[in-house]
């Protein structure tokens, strides 16, 4: 009760905000544990309205609204509706050929008009998905201090060392579930970026809310920069971050420790921070540090593992057979690798109920250096250790396997026509994973992630694959559902969750063995989810 005589339902059924526009989509009361003060809530009207861009509607706004808000003269006469606006928006987008161009495009309207923006991504998500996404981020990170305009998250650098809490503090959102952060060390396969690796985190929140349907103001970009060894990068006058090489070691653990310190005192236990793009010695350092004391969670290593698990166990509807009956073989040995083949072996050891050292010999793992084997073992990284077995080295990939592939690539390729046939190029995007997996965390309450997670997150994303999409050789359903393919991956990780005792939103909400289909229901609408409490 607020006021001593109405509820906090009434409240938001009549109050509005952001000067008065009404919360249609509910960004501004979802996923929100605090009741709202009324009178705390800033008022905007007149041309400070037009230049907010959470809740700037452009030309949508009605006679009515013009009205009340102070903003005859200062829009065109006409009215036009967001699905018009989408209209025009999509048509001036399609006149682009440069790749780069229409991720600026789409990066200006999400800086003037957000909701536009998200319906955008929404209703043409599989369009507009390599734009905001890989693989043209890519390229938008390493050209990111040339088409730098408005800052787009949080930069802490050494220079913050000892102030990060104060910096945190500077940030306007107060309720941030999600930060996704990098230090821009490995950005893509593109190497060290440095400070303009900030188009990652971007990236991904912005999925964050169109495909898993989290508030964007409950999400926070930030970049860690300890510097760059990119010698291009510290000889451009234009390079918008520290002008030195990359700090290590003690200097660099601190920084980090003092982030991590500051971000569970600032937003709480049940932030989840997600690390992006850190090479490979700190990214599997960072990861078993901090997994034991915060909720932590990296997309790199853990969520492509659950994709490609997802793939496998769906491709096994073509292939026959149990995870334990076939072989695997890996090119690549670093993160994601390593990060895949572990999640395939304790997902083979839960269901043939064998101890993962022997689960692990099925899966063999090719590097630099050729087939990891059991006399390279002194020299090998200690991540790729447990990976290496009994067997005479081998050079070459193409020495080490035989026979046809079921293929499905990180990022999207247009169809390939080979002996009279078409073949479907899928697509293990981890984007089918993470925004469903971090808002099953959130719906839950979930304090720590367990790879009983990761499992449950592929298992649901393989549930999802039709027989139709067998019929045209996809291990993978159409990006098209993604919104209801999140929703089933959310309901199911906060099932496992409240099963392994790490939520701690308690009692158990009712509707979460029905939330699915509400979920759907929701998410198909264009509707922020709000977690029931």
């Amino acid at each position: 009760m607020m006021n001593g005589s109405h509820s906090m339902e009434e409240m938001k059924k009549n109050v509005t905000v952001g000067g008065g526009v009404e919360d249609v989509y509910g960004e501004d009361s979802a996923t929100e544990d605090q009741l709202i003060t009324p009178w705390t809530v800033s008022v905007a009207s007149g041309y400070t309205l037009l230049r907010d861009p959470h809740h700037n509607k452009g030309l949508a706004f009605t006679e009515k609204e013009r009205d009340a808000h102070y903003l005859r003269g200062l829009l065109p006469p006409a009215i036009l509706t967001q699905e018009l606006q989408e209209k025009r928006v999509m048509h001036n987008l399609r006149q682009y050929k440069v790749p780069l161009q229409r991720y600026m495009a789409m990066m200006d309207l999400q800086e003037r008009n957000e909701r536009l923006f998200y319906k955008l991504l929404i209703d043409n998500v599989e369009e507009l998905l390599p734009i905001v996404y890989t693989p043209t981020v890519g390229e938008a990170c390493q050209k990111y201090g040339s088409i730098f305009r408005r800052p787009q998250g949080l930069y802490i650098s050494l220079k913050e060392k000892g102030k990060i809490l104060e910096v945190l503090k500077n940030w306007p959102e107060r309720n941030i579930q999600v930060i996704v952060v990098t230090d821009g060390e490995r950005i893509l396969g593109l190497g060290d970026l440095g400070c303009q690796g900030m188009g990652i985190p971007v990236g991904k929140l912005s999925l964050y809310t169109a495909l898993g349907g989290l508030r964007p103001s409950a999400c926070l970009p930030v970049t860690i920069d300890v510097g760059t060894n990119n010698k291009q990068l510290l000889n451009d006058e234009f390079y918008i971050g520290l002008k030195q090489k990359r700090a290590t070691g003690q200097e660099y653990a601190e920084l980090v420790d003092e982030f991590m310190t500051a971000v569970k005192q600032n937003y709480g236990e049940k932030v989840l921070t997600q690390f992006e793009d850190f090479a490979n010695h700190n990214a599997f350092e960072l990861l078993a540090k901090y997994s034991p004391t915060h909720l932590v969670f990296n997309d790199d290593i853990q969520g492509t593992a659950s994709v490609v698990l997802a793939g496998l166990l769906a491709a096994l509807k073509l292939v026959g057979g149990t995870l334990a009956d076939h072989k695997f073989l890996f090119l690549g040995a670093g993160e994601a690798g390593t990060g895949i083949a572990e999640l395939i072996a304790l997902e083979i050891s839960k269901q043939i109920e064998a101890p993962i050292e022997e689960t692990r010999k099925k899966i063999w793992l090719v590097d630099s250096q050729g087939l990891i084997v059991s006399s390279r073992k002194e020299s090998l990284q200690h991540f790729k250790k447990p990976w290496a077995h009994e067997h005479e080295p081998v050079k070459e990939l193409l020495d080490a396997v035989k026979g046809r592939a079921i293929f499905a690539s990180g990022s999207p390729f247009d169809p390939v026509e080979y002996n009279g046939k078409v073949f479907v190029p899928g697509q293990a995007n981890n984007a089918y994973i993470f925004p469903g997996f971090g808002l099953g965390l959130i719906i839950s309450g979930a304090i720590r992630v367990h790879n009983d997670l990761l499992l449950a997150a592929s298992e649901a994303l393989a549930a999802q694959v039709k027989q139709e999409n067998f019929n045209k050789g996809l291990i993978y359903p159409p990006f098209s559902n993604i919104r209801k393919i999140s929703a089933h991956i959310a309901a199911k990780v906060a099932a496992k969750a409240y099963e392994l005792g790490l939520a701690s939103r308690l009692p158990r909400p009712k509707i979460l063995s029905s939330m699915q289909r509400a979920a759907c229901t929701v998410l198909s609408t264009h509707t922020i989810v709000k977690p029931a409490v």
